[in-house]
């Protein structure tokens, strides 16, 4: 591993070469913070793709990518005379002091659940901080992830359930208002009552501490390779998907199941 030294020879030679290229790239030089945005968000989606496949290689590299343009971005507050580098690492130190009274103030956590109500606590208080015990969720988290962070905060401030088991009531009701809805045919009663469902469920991931959207997108993979294996089968018998009946793609589905399960 390197030292500290080395680390902030490294920084500071990114740090050199973002402003180089900001003042000769054509296409550095034309860039915004709105131009940047969607590139930040492909390249945050890589970093999750490399973490999912654990290949430290790829983390490596999509870190690289998103700490580039952590530093396009106060390249650009610079030039804005806004803020700059040393203002934002200042800003998070400070933050990051202040959020652990625990550590660096007279407070007390014995575990990582009474860090996380302090954190939550302590958020309030801040200058500029949130207003509300919500108001921190971004609004464009995609919704699985949006419903876990809303429930994980409202926890911290005490409205949970008492007992785990009971959210599952919660959930076998709104399922059933759920096919209710489906078999009265009111489409925008049931996308309510889905949505219902979808939160419960959630609820019920978070109460027993298993991540909904890592559980969701294992699946997705899981689909995704067993999908792929029928239909690069089916090509080696010469068929297409849309000609098979379903009982011959649930053979070559189930046969792909018995392959995954070997591996």
């Amino acid at each position: 591993m390197h030292t500290r030294e080395e680390t902030l020879k490294a920084f500071s030679r990114l740090l050199d070469i973002q402003d180089e290229l900001r003042e000769k790239c054509p296409w550095d030089h034309k860039q915004t913070n709105s131009s940047l945005r969607p590139h930040t968000i492909e390249e945050a989606h890589e970093l999750c793709d490399a973490i999912m496949d654990d290949d430290p290689v790829e983390i490596q590299k999509e870190m690289g990518d998103v700490m580039e343009h952590l530093v396009f971005y106060a390249m650009i507050g610079r030039e804005q005379g806004r803020f700059d580098m040393c203002d934002v690492l200042t800003k998070e130190a400070d933050k990051l002091v202040f959020r652990h009274p625990h550590i660096y103030g007279d407070a007390s956590a014995s575990n990582s659940e009474d860090v996380s109500k302090i954190w939550e606590q302590v958020k309030q208080k801040e200058k500029d901080g949130n207003k509300t015990v919500l108001s921190g969720v971004p609004r464009s988290l995609p919704s699985l992830i949006k419903a876990y962070r809303i429930q994980d905060k409202a926890r911290n401030v005490g409205f949970d359930w008492d007992k785990r088991e009971d959210v599952w009531d919660k959930v076998f009701e709104e399922i059933g208002e759920l096919k209710a809805e489906l078999e009265r045919g009111d489409r925008e009663a049931s996308e309510k009552e889905l949505g219902d469902v979808l939160f419960s469920l959630v609820n019920a991931a978070r109460l027993y501490h298993i991540n909904p959207d890592t559980a969701l997108e294992r699946t997705n993979r899981k689909f995704i390779s067993r999908f792929t294996y029928v239909e690069q089968k089916a090509k080696e018998q010469g068929r297409e998907l849309k000609d098979m009946t379903l009982a011959e793609m649930d053979e070559l589905w189930n046969e792909a199941k018995r392959c995954s399960q070997s591996e």
